[in-house]
């Protein structure tokens, strides 16, 4: 299995002026994401807008991407849905073309119980050889993937890891105490990146490393080099970013923020809108207290 790396972007999509992908510049931002820390990207999930791309459009950004990147840096597919079956065949797609592994978030809407959640992720493990990396965000899906089902999910060959965002340390801990070492997890808070490396975490899929990936890149091999108080300090120093990135719903910051330093990435598709004026003035406030790595 290829090594998809500890810092991963949950990438942007960018749209052009009518509102269409922009897909030239969708392989820009990929490839400069890769030149600014990231190890990889993640497409078409949270931050990529997927509840209102297409279809049609999640398999050329994919296609167009993967062809981009190469073997430069890992490609992860979203492909979860809250229909199994919707989500088996998206994951098949994503296999057919090329992706280094795929990101399965928890249902969301239909709230399955704890056994519907391990029959959705085991009959989709079981019908790719993708590595799959299971998501839990109960704060969009309002089901939690409890520990104890991870815990299950993880001895299944091709379920590789997970990305948390349940901001549960003690379920994070319980997972990691649960699961072999080579059950990888993923922060999915950016606030959270240190507090789950200190309990055994891999690495984060991240919103802030569109702007400060390099940085992030150095928190995360200054705690795994042994320099505690080096990475505790990049740690302090970015939580205000953190948090101006997510004053409003994740993507409207992150992408209010990339073309206010002038990469383009368009506005949000309805219903997201763009950030009003106050929330909109903290950005660009707290933009002015940062070393941007991202080349534009």
């Amino acid at each position: 299995m290829k090594e998809l790396g500890r810092l991963l972007t949950a990438m942007v999509t960018p749209f052009n002026e009518k509102g269409e992908v922009d897909y030239e510049q969708t392989k820009k931002l990929a490839l400069a994401l890769l030149d600014s820390g990231s190890d990889g990207v993640v497409l078409v999930a949270t931050t990529g807008e997927s509840p209102t791309l297409l279809r049609e459009e999640e398999v050329r950004l994919l296609a167009e991407v993967k062809s981009a990147v190469g073997d430069r840096g890992s490609v992860v597919a979203y492909t979860g849905s809250n229909s199994t079956v919707e989500a088996l065949e998206a994951t098949k797609k994503a296999e057919r073309i090329g992706v280094d592994a795929c990101l399965l978030v928890a249902p969301y809407y239909n709230k399955p119980t704890q056994d519907g959640l391990y029959q959705h992720f085991k009959i989709i493990a079981e019908e790719t050889s993708l590595p799959c990396i299971l998501y839990n965000v109960p704060s969009r899906t309002v089901v939690n993937l409890s520990a104890d089902t991870v815990i299950k999910l993880s001895q299944i060959d091709n379920i590789i890891g997970i990305k948390e965002a349940s901001g549960n340390l003690g379920q994070i801990s319980k997972i990691i105490s649960g699961t072999g070492e080579d059950f990888l997890v993923w922060s999915g808070n950016d606030g959270d990146i240190l507090p789950i490396l200190a309990i055994g975490g891999y690495g984060v899929i991240s919103v802030a490393s569109h702007l400060v990936g390099n940085q992030i890149r150095e928190m995360i091999d200054s705690f795994t080099g042994g320099k505690i108080d080096a990475a505790a300090g990049i740690h302090r120093c970015l939580l205000p970013l953190v948090d101006a990135l997510f004053i409003v719903s994740n993507p409207i910051p992150v992408k209010y923020a990339l073309n206010h330093i002038g990469f383009r990435v368009g506005k949000p598709r309805l219903p997201l809108t763009e950030p009003d004026e106050k929330s909109a003035a903290v950005i660009r406030d707290t933009l002015k207290d940062y070393t941007i790595d991202l080349p534009v």
